[in-house]
């Protein structure tokens, strides 16, 4: 199945983990993507393993003027705006809420809430102003309902991920653009190899398929709400934690 032909997808936190996994599964379906990530040499790797048609953009999600920048070199590049966009960058940085800094607090908001205002504004705005039929596709997280002690900034930055995506497919609906999320659980990336292995263990033992998840299966689930095959799902909030609670 090529359900995404020639189609141009830019996808956030490319470099590594979720986003890497979901750069290869666009790319098997036939688009061409646009590796965005802060850490540029990443993007650069990702990008070169997809092929020729693929391309690198270093891009800070919490930037206005970064996210601008990232749009026009899209643009420059292929000569037309992303109908796939997917945002995938995020960071943690745990801490229990009486002890957490409000450094800490801020940058978990900027990249995870603020970034994915910015790059869903600026692509949507581009996909009405071009007159493309798009779809957005927001990564949120299971801890958004679990709210997991010693995560206060990171489960708040992605309730947020979750409402913002419910508004936005209320509003862009009538641009005949989608916008959904997904809700994963403890999934295998570099986020949560550095996890003690009690911590790990607990993880397991809350879920129902006893495992962590591996980055393709959210992969393949971004790639069908990227796809015409998803046609009318809108706003919606899809968890993959293999059933966590």
């Amino acid at each position: 199945m090529r359900g995404h032909f020639g189609r141009l997808a830019l996808v956030t936190g490319g470099g590594s983990g979720i986003g890497k996994a979901v750069c290869q599964a666009l790319t098997r379906e036939g688009a061409k993507v646009i590796v965005a990530d802060k850490n540029y040499e990443a993007a650069k790797l990702t990008a070169s393993e997809l092929g020729p048609e693929s391309l690198a953009l270093e891009v800070d999600v919490s930037s206005d003027q970064s996210v601008y920048k990232c749009l026009n070199d899209a643009i420059k590049n292929y000569k037309r705006s992303p109908q796939i966009v997917v945002n995938s960058a995020g960071i943690i940085r745990d801490a229990y809420l009486l002890k957490m800094t409000e450094t800490e607090f801020d940058d978990v908001y900027k990249i995870n809430l603020k970034g994915t205002f910015l790059i869903t504004q600026h692509f949507a705005k581009s996909m009405v102003e071009h007159k493309i039929s798009g779809t957005i596709i927001n990564i949120s997280s299971i801890v958004a309902k679990l709210n997991t002690v010693g995560q206060c900034n990171y489960a708040a930055s992605k309730a947020g991920v979750a409402s913002l995506t419910q508004v936005a497919a209320k509003e862009f609906g009538k641009f005949n653009i989608r916008v959904n999320a997904i809700l994963p659980g403890y999934i295998e990336t570099p986020m949560t190899e550095n996890l003690p292995e009690d911590v790990k263990k607990i993880v397991k033992e809350r879920c129902a398929m006893k495992r962590f998840g591996r980055p393709e299966e959210v992969a393949d689930v971004v790639a069908f709400l990227a796809s015409e095959k998803s046609s009318y799902i809108n706003g919606a909030l899809i968890d993959v934690s293999g059933c966590l609670s």
